[in-house]
């Protein structure tokens, strides 16, 4: 899978750094962007292509080698059986190669794995890393993560409870769809940087900083290979 780092030169990260550090001078809001390589395994996708090729290759393999027609008295006529077996090869061949060629061409495995699959799998990895990094623990209950898979095409937003009290839930998915549309136009950190800002102004009125504001999560951007 192709790293996320090659994403994010070091200027792009200050970029962001800087982003989050903006926000939070406006709100008591913790904001912390987290961009993850994958959010699930999807083996079963690598299954089924594993499938459609062992396919493709015992109808080749029936072509090939068709079975003789049996002659009355030729006692040189090769036998069904081998022809059964070069079948069978042929399909244990095409899973495995299918089931190869799946677990390295990401887009053709996206391409078998179901939509819904994909948006759970994010949202389960992406409540795992909003506990992981303590998003959940700042004494204000004030985390928000900005939460971004690349394989799956995805975004998700998450925010502790004091936010969603003033912003409740449509509101943050209001603002996850935002994201993802500038996901689809903008380049990542262009799109993050953005995302980050409207959450800043967007909270600073509703969760304005005062000045015993602790900053208690790093204000970086994480990277999950």
């Amino acid at each position: 899978m192709v790293s996320v780092a090659i994403h994010f030169s070091e200027d792009d990260r200050e970029q962001i750094n800087q982003a989050v550090q903006k926000a939070e001078s406006l709100t008591s809001a913790e904001i912390i962007p987290v961009v993850s390589a994958s959010s699930g395994r999807y083996d079963r996708a690598e299954d089924i292509i594993g499938v459609w090729l062992a396919g493709i290759f015992m109808v080749s393999a029936w072509v090939i080698f068709p079975m003789p027609q049996q002659v009355s008295g030729d006692w040189e006529a090769t036998h069904p059986v081998w022809q059964l077996v070069a079948i069978l090869f042929a399909g244990l061949v095409g899973f495995i190669v299918g089931a190869i060629v799946g677990s390295h061409w990401f887009a053709l495995r996206r391409l078998f794995t179901p939509a819904k699959q994909m948006s759970e799998e994010v949202y389960l990895k992406a409540r795992q890393v909003f506990f992981d990094n303590r998003v959940h623990h700042t004494s204000g209950a004030t985390g928000v993560l900005l939460y971004v898979s690349l394989y799956e095409h995805r975004a998700v937003v998450i925010a502790d409870q004091q936010v969603l009290d003033k912003i409740d839930q449509a509101g943050l998915d209001a603002l996850c769809a935002e994201f993802t549309t500038r996901l689809h136009t903008e380049p990542i950190t262009a799109a993050l940087c953005e995302t980050i800002q409207h959450l800043g102004e967007r909270l600073a009125t509703e969760l304005p900083a005062t000045d015993g504001d602790k900053n208690e999560l790093p204000n970086a951007l994480v990277v999950l290979e």
